[in-house]
């Protein structure tokens, strides 16, 4: 027989007077309701508030709690509304004990600190929903059994930026997850984690609400059938749940537990500082940069949208006669115009194509950001997605099994079979001799969305000295050995490394010769020697076989060669023969030097307006140069011809950071201020290919880009975003965004503000999968 609700209070107060505290009025009121409740025949819930519970109370709530499994109570609710006196550990082992009748559990997590969110997202929870907010985690990691947990709020948690690969691994109920003013941005990982949720039908990042106030051709102001209202942010669903899910294939009871997200917390900042052992960082702030370069409103404040704005002349109508343009979360009906608020949105609602994006990756989801998803949003997203995205390399459409694909290329099995019907690769005729190295690096990087990324750890224990450190400003790739890269710092040093068994190779000291190492260039032919030049226009060549890793060898200067100086150097390349070395600097000018005569041969004035920021030879032409400029310009040079006028000149809308040369000389790669990436003809400077990143409005957002191991895929990054794009280099498609992590991020961006990162990204992918 089921414990009666005054028995109940009867334990507790007995438990009180057996460990000598004082029984809170709190609990015994909230008994009392529930007995109301049962009273007037209504669903007896039992409501704890958190908020005056000391850990001296602890031992009597638990013992009543273990037995509400046991009484006539339906259901019990979980607040915490303000700051909680109760030990995290304390509050974890009380909503335990309340077993499968624990229904809403709503806390700040600020209220019982990092430990506690950690026991919760390892050990799990009972709870159907689930509403916390936090400043305490970064990348979450919800991987415990939350197995009846169907309704999950994180909104305002500002410190939560992204996803760790076991997260959502066991919320197989999960149907409402909402994570509006949050710092989540990247798409890919987001997919990936959410991916895991077979339930999802309902997803929000920001509030779509539905101002009636502009008007209409017929008079009256009407209202959409299924546009959201202010109403849905302060606790209604924002679709009627009969559009969500089939009545039919759904019980009372399981209709009853479809609770909508409780939303009536409204913001609240916090300045609490994380122990420096937190996965917190507030070093990011909700700026313009996560925008769409459309709207002019930043994350996290109103964004208003007219629908009779923005629908375009190639408009589709559905079956209901209803419209819908590109960026489908605005609705159009009849004559009737909508303006839609953005409220509290999260930076990845700002990325591009970002609503389409969701709705063509989880076909199962029903409403995202309060707009209920129609047949015409589910195709115009399939049709975006495949004109701006690649789900794999190579245009793979199916994942791969890397197992299989190498045991065929043991038995030599026709590459035709390794594909479905519905596949075309680049390489369609399956004759590539790359065919199988993309085949394995599609299938390695489908199994993950989460790249492989590691920080270097050099240290100065080789050189005999633990205390000291590098501050690297340049570094490059033997082309010879993979394993090796030479970088230089701000004080002048040249260091070799191995940074696969990340050990020093060769270390050579500044002597008092160089400044900061801002150019460095491997020669191909003789993959021991290399050209280093600093900023007070130092340039040497260097033979590493005749310097060894230990700073206490006295260097007497052989192994070098000295070349006449160029001041305020900050370019170097050498050509393919290796014969020839260009500078360039703080200056409109470039020299050209004789690598075996050891002198330096003329020097090219006034070769653009501006100063002249990267010089480049081709991989295969030895006489053929590109510079690029501030002035906008990118120019070819041939210096068969006298570089008195340049080959051509092809301009971008901002000033060049650089340009690179494919690796078959076919194309060039011109990066301009703020993501303004174009990919040209190298014969004569026409465009190919825009990249169309998006901008952030910055002018001092410098962007680099380089091609991938290979020339199919590209990578782009600027010194103001946490992020690198990969591209497709023939259609441009966006294969996958790269989140760095944000300490690196900004420890990057004061040595390397040239975002010489993606350099090393550029060697380093080929374990993820981006090789070609």
């Amino acid at each position: 027989m089921a414990i009666k609700i005054p028995a109940l209070g009867a334990i507790y107060i007995e438990s009180c007077r057996k460990h000598g505290v004082a029984p809170s009025t709190g609990f015994l009121s909230a008994l009392f309701k529930a007995e109301v409740k049962k009273s007037h025949l209504e669903v007896c819930i039992l409501e704890i508030l958190l908020d005056h519970v000391k850990d001296t109370d602890f031992h009597p709530l638990l013992e009543v709690s273990m037995k509400i499994s046991e009484s006539e109570i339906d259901a019990v609710d979980v607040l915490n509304e303000s700051s909680c006196a109760l030990t995290g550990k304390y509050a974890l082992l009380l909503m335990r004990s309340i077993n499968q009748k624990l229904r809403v559990v709503d806390l700040q997590d600020s209220s019982f600190g990092k430990d506690f969110l950690r026991d919760l997202s390892q050990g799990g929870l009972q709870s159907q929903v689930l509403n916390l907010r936090s400043s305490h985690f970064r990348k979450l990691n919800l991987m415990g059994e939350f197995m009846w947990l169907h309704t999950l709020n994180l909104d305002y948690s500002t410190t939560l930026t992204s996803f760790r690969e076991d997260c959502f691994s066991c919320m197989p109920k999960l149907m409402c997850l909402s994570m509006c003013e949050t710092r989540i941005s990247n798409l890919w990982t987001t997919i990936a984690a959410l991916s895991k949720l077979c339930s999802l039908v309902e997803l929000r990042f920001q509030n779509w609400l539905c101002c009636n106030d502009v008007g209409s051709s017929g008079g009256d102001d009407q209202t959409g059938p299924s546009q959201p209202s202010s109403a849905s942010y302060h606790g209604t669903l924002s679709v009627s749940l009969d559009s969500l899910i089939d009545l039919n294939s759904m019980t009372e009871q399981a209709m009853r537990n479809l609770l909508p997200f409780n939303m009536n917390h409204h913001f609240q900042s916090t300045n609490e500082e994380p122990s420096d052992n937190s996965e917190v960082d507030f070093s990011i702030c909700l700026e313009d940069s996560y925008m769409d370069s459309s709207s002019n409103a930043p994350p996290g404040r109103n964004r208003e949208i007219n629908l009779l704005s923005e629908v375009s002349s190639a408009t589709l109508s559905n079956q209901n006669g209803e419209e819908s343009c590109e960026g489908a979360f605005t609705r159009h009906v009849a004559d009737v115009s909508f303006k839609y608020i953005s409220d509290h949105a999260s930076p990845i609602c700002f990325e591009k194509h970002y609503r389409e994006y969701m709705i063509a990756s989880i076909p199962r989801l029903r409403v995202l950001d309060n707009l209920p998803i129609r047949n015409i949003d589910r195709e115009m997203a399939n049709v975006t997605f495949f004109k701006y995205f690649e789900s794999l390399p190579y245009r793979r459409n199916d994942k791969e099994n890397v197992v299989s694909i190498l045991q065929k290329r043991e038995i030599r099995a026709s590459h035709t079979s390794l594909r479905t019907p519905k596949q075309r690769p680049l390489d369609p005729a399956g004759n590539s001799h790359y065919f199988y190295t993309r085949s394995l690096c599609a299938a390695k990087m489908g199994s993950s969305a989460w790249p492989l990324l590691h920080s270097l750890s050099i240290s100065g224990s080789d050189l005999g000295d633990e205390n000291r450190s590098f501050r690297p400003r340049q570094f490059e790739y033997n082309p010879s050995n993979s394993s090796l890269m030479v970088f230089g710092t701000l004080d002048g040093e040249i260091v070799v490394v191995n940074h696969e068994n990340e050990k020093i190779v060769s270390y050579i000291p500044s002597l008092g010769a160089m400044n900061s190492v801002l150019g460095l260039c491997w020669l191909k032919k003789y993959p021991s020697k290399l050209i280093a030049g600093s900023d007070n226009g130092s340039l040497k060549l260097y033979d590493i076989q005749h310097f060894a890793s230990t700073s206490n060898r006295m260097h007497t200067g052989a192994g070098s060669v000295t070349f006449d100086e160029f001041d305020q150097l900050t370019s170097v390349h050498v050509n393919s023969t290796d014969e020839l070395l260009l500078a360039s600097g703080y200056s409109k000018n470039v020299a050209l030097y004789d690598i075996n005569r050891e002198r330096r041969l003329q020097v090219f004035t006034d070769m653009h307006q501006e100063h002249i920021n990267v010089v480049k030879f081709s991989n295969h032409s030895p006489s053929i140069f590109a510079t690029s400029s501030f002035d906008q310009d990118i120019k070819m040079w041939d210096l068969r011809q006298k570089p008195i006028r340049p080959c051509y000149t092809a301009s971008s809308s901002k000033g060049n950071v650089m340009v690179c040369f494919s690796p078959d000389d076919h194309y060039l790669l011109a990066s301009a201020v703020d993501n303004e990436v174009r990919q040209l003809l190298a014969v004569d400077g026409r465009l190919h290919l825009n990249f169309e990143i998006p901008y952030t409005g910055s002018s001092q957002n410098y962007t680099r880009s380089y091609y991938l191991n290979g020339q199919d895929y590209i990578i782009s990054g600027s010194c103001d975003e946490h992020v690198v794009r990969v591209c497709c280099a023939q259609t441009g498609r966006r294969l996958r965004d790269i989140s760095l992590e944000v300490q690196h991020v900004f420890q990057y961006a004061q040595l390397l503000s040239d975002i010489n990162v993606l350099w090393f990204m550029k060697h380093r992918m080929i374990q993820c999968g981006y090789s070609a």
